[in-house]
């Protein structure tokens, strides 16, 4: 068989194009090894999305014909085709009409991939895994072929499914959220046309008006002026949480308005919206793009909020999520700041003057009635913010008036609220009169110094849902005696007492004097938190209480025990220690930091000197975060960069060796470290197993506990130990230390061997299928985990999660009285520790186990 060097794998592609008609790249070949992939919206007798993995001097190629999709029950019929020339990958623009795939292309994404294991040997078995680092497609992805046609049909048919990562998303469709090129910004009409602009104000710039209309982009488009590439995005300033309106004349303050955060950019005629993450979001709200190129400038970069006006005035969020994608003339564009103005950065100018030429650009003429300036109100700041609560505004936003823009979170903006929200723990109810009502309010409860403080009544928010669900939950937590430490006599009356388990959110104005709540209304139950670890806030963090708030002592001064700076740790300094990490548990980054001192003893051994996967949100669990594998510049010496041969790319990995490492990653703000299943010292001999048991939404505990018992007990049969972890999520890692001997693919047929195994022996309990029809109602073994690649959560890791949680090792004895996966947060953890008399995974790192020939017969892989 001939070598790829000598095989001519464009053959195909040649012979089917004739390049004397159509502007496609030619067909050759590149030597160069690369890892790029794209994909190309492309509207020829059917449109369907081209998707492309550079391998071997050439694009594979698959034609998607519904396209990529988040949700992972979706399994995308991918027909392969023949291989591309590289210079494809740049290609937008029109074949004839009559040529081969005659129609429009656009460069729908492109990016980077990496193949999970060996991608020829995913190509030839038929099961390609991979991971995708593109503008719009991020996350790992599976490219399965399907079994040959029996009528002997020439067609290979593949199906493109996505993995289950933190990129999945139920019903997400990416085709229908993105319309447009990442490389141009035009819609197909646009590229077949060969017009530029996303929005024109020009009229007589008709599709095929010029003869610009008529050219073709061969190769990467050439844009003349920056009206045809993607406009820069600016990372937004953002306001922090206060509880007291700020005084004085030197602070500005506006309405806080119920919608979108939106950046808008306008360069000539063309209009871009990023939304505050910085996607392109032009698409989501096509009037409000329209109209902004009304404004009587040439350019400007515009901050503002996108929000559904109802007629009482008052902006509300959930009537603009379902009228989002829509030109609904309720959808209003409130500007708030002006960045940049006709070629001049204006963000180091004084907020003042910079909303003094906003106001001037919104005034020069008259604009359409959706755009509106957001106007302002100078010092009276405790006036307006009474004045907003009385009209059920959701709050204000004060801004120093002479400070200039600054990305991120700052002081400068501060969000002051009417009302707030918290959890409470349900502790009984009061009977209803009213026919088909379950209940007339819950009796709501916080624990404080191991108590159970009765904290009042809620009787509002409840839809009909709400009820039955709360009803159903109830039946089986009755019980006799109150939970409270204390109940008034008044609300003793018609009460029906419940062991206090359900955790809900209830939105509240202030607390009375007497420690009860003022004006609460039901927000929906939380199942991320466990009941105990449900406390009242101190008093200085409390709206509506009076107490006197603490002075911020100075940042260079905090003085730990024993005279160490507060923000060094291991020898690492942290920035902005202050940082808010987990707004919900007002969690900051000094605070992670702190976490990971107290568990650093017993967390090193799991993390150090092993390839580490990370999940970073440099701005908090609730802004923007990404997945990380790769070092980069300007990354701190102590967290360590190594090659791991067998992959496509060429770009190093990360480790850590010391504390000083694991600090260091505080510092660029990871909320979570995943290692592979390898050491540094051998990185193609994998020495664990590990099945993450991933349960179906509402499927119940005991069944969750069941599943680790049975597979324990399998792999103890197989003559394997396993231990025991909770992850931080909703499922449970059952994790087996094993000798260094075996390479990857051996690792993973065998840990395949042990989920088909139990899929077999309890297919009502089991599924090694990820697709979310064949989850339902089961559990996921997901033994992907145990790829080259794969990666698990690392023992007493914190999770970019609600409430804080973290992964931690459990001793086997302790799985019967859990009562919930995820027990541990960041604020219980360490007096788990303390409290320890042993190590829970004691014995871990002395066992010698292998997978043995026995234990492969016994699966029948010998």
């Amino acid at each position: 068989m001939a070598s790829l060097d000598d095989q001519d794998l464009l053959a195909e592609y040649r012979s089917r194009r004739d390049f004397d008609k159509t502007p496609e790249p030619k067909a050759k070949r590149n030597k160069k090894s690369g890892n790029s992939f794209v994909i190309q919206k492309h509207a020829a007798t059917r449109t369907h999305f081209d998707f492309r993995l550079e391998l071997d001097g050439v694009l594979k190629s698959w034609a998607v014909t519904k396209g990529p999709s988040f949700d992972t029950s979706q399994k995308r019929l991918a027909v392969r085709t023949e291989d591309h020339p590289l210079a494809y990958g740049t290609f937008e623009g029109v074949i004839p009409k009559g040529e081969y795939g005659g129609g429009p292309v656009m460069l729908w994404d492109r990016g980077t991939w990496e193949p999970v294991g060996d991608p020829h040997k995913g190509l030839e078995k038929g099961h390609l895994d991979f991971i995708l680092h593109g503008t719009r497609l991020k996350g790992e992805w599976h490219l399965v072929r399907m079994k040959k046609d029996k009528r002997g049909g020439k067609r290979e048919n593949w199906l493109l499914i996505k993995a289950s990562d933190k990129y999945a998303e139920d019903g997400s469709e990416p085709t229908q959220d993105y319309e447009t090129s990442v490389e141009s910004g035009r819609d197909m009409d646009q590229i077949r046309t060969g017009e530029s602009a996303v929005w024109s104000s020009d009229k007589s710039k008709k599709p095929g008006a010029s003869k610009a209309g008529k050219k073709r982009w061969h190769g990467k488009p050439p844009p003349p002026s920056r009206k045809a590439t993607a406009p820069e995005f600016i990372s937004p300033q953002l306001a922090a949480l206060d509880d007291e309106v700020p005084e004085g004349d030197d602070w500005l303050h506006e309405v806080k308005f119920d919608g979108y955060r939106i950046q808008a950019r306008k360069e000539g005629d063309r209009v871009t919206l990023y939304s505050r993450s910085g996607l392109d979001w032009t698409v989501r709200f096509p009037a409000i793009a329209k109209a902004l190129t009304k404004l009587p400038c040439k350019e400007a970069l515009i901050d503002g909020e996108a929000a559904f006006v109802l007629e009482n005035g008052l902006t509300d969020f959930k009537s603009l999520q379902e009228h989002i994608d829509t030109d609904n003339p309720a959808i209003r564009y409130y500007a708030f700041d002006l960045l940049e103005l006709d070629g001049k950065d204006l963000k180091k100018e004084p907020l003042a003057e910079r909303k003094e030429k906003l106001q001037a650009l919104f005034t020069k003429k008259k604009l359409p009635d959706r755009l509106i300036y957001s106007d302002h109100i100078r010092g009276q700041g405790e006036a307006f913010f009474g004045q907003a609560c009385r009209t059920e505004l959701e709050g204000i936003i004060s801004k120093r008036a002479n400070a200039p823009y600054k990305s991120g979170r700052s002081k400068t903006w501060l969000k002051v609220k009417c009302g707030r929200r918290a959890e409470f723990v349900i502790g009984g109810y009061s009977k209803s009169s009213a026919q088909g009502r379950p209940f007339a309010s819950l009796l709501l409860g916080t624990y404080q110094d191991g108590n159970f403080v009765f904290a009042g009544k809620v009787g509002t928010g409840f839809n009909t849902g709400d009820m039955k669900r709360l009803a159903a939950k109830f039946e089986k937590l009755t019980r006799k005696t109150p939970p409270f430490a204390e109940v008034p006599s008044a609300d003793k009356r018609d009460a029906v007492w419940l062991t206090p388990k359900l955790v809900c959110e209830i939105a509240f104005t202030e607390w009375t004097k007497d420690g009860r709540l003022r004006h609460p209304s039901f927000q929906g139950l939380r199942e991320d938190k466990p009941a105990e670890d449900v406390t009242r806030d101190p008093p200085e963090k409390e709206v509506g209480e009076m107490a006197e708030k603490p002075s911020e002592p100075p940042a260079k001064t905090i003085q730990k025990k024993g005279g160490k700076p507060q923000d060094e740790f291991a020898g690492v300094t942290l920035t902005s220690p202050d940082r808010v990490l987990f707004p919900q548990q007002d969690l900051t980054k000094r605070d992670i930091a702190e976490y990971y001192e107290t568990v650093a003893e017993a967390m090193l051994p799991y993390v150090v000197n092993r390839p580490i996967s990370l999940v970073r949100c440099p701005e908090g669990r609730t802004q923007e975060c990404f997945f990380q594998r790769h070092a980069m510049k300007g990354m701190s010496k102590t967290i360590k960069e190594i090659a791991i041969p067998g992959g496509e790319t060429k770009k190093k990995y990360l480790y850590i060796d010391d504390a000083a490492g694991l600090f260091s990653l505080v510092q660029i703000g990871v909320l979570e470290i995943h290692d592979w299943g390898v050491s540094i010292k051998k990185l193609d001999k994998p020495d664990r197993l590990v099945f993450d048991l991933d349960p179906d939404e509402g499927l119940d505990l005991e069944t969750l506990k069941a599943a680790a018992i049975e597979t324990r007990d399998f792999l103890a049969d197989l003559g394997l130990t396993s231990f025991l972890k909770s992850t931080g999520g909703k499922g449970l890692h059952v994790v087996a230390p094993i000798t260094a001997r075996s390479g990857w693919d051996e690792v993973k047929e065998f840990a395949k061997a042990v989920a088909d195994a139990l899929v077999t022996a309890r297919g009502d309990r089991y599924t090694a299928n990820m697709s979310k029809r064949a989850r339902k109602g089961k559990i996921f073994v997901d033994y992907l985990r145990n790829q080259r690649g794969g990666s698990a959560i690392v023992n007493f890791s914190t999770r970019a999660r609600e409430g804080a949680p973290v992964a931690c090792p459990l001793r086997w004895d302790e799985l019967g009285g859990l009562k919930t996966p995820s027990p541990y947060t960041v604020e219980t953890l360490p007096k788990r520790l303390a409290s320890l008399k042993g190590d829970p995974w004691e014995g871990f790192f002395k066992t010698r186990q292998s997978i043995t020939k026995k234990a492969k017969k016994d699966l029948g892989l010998e």
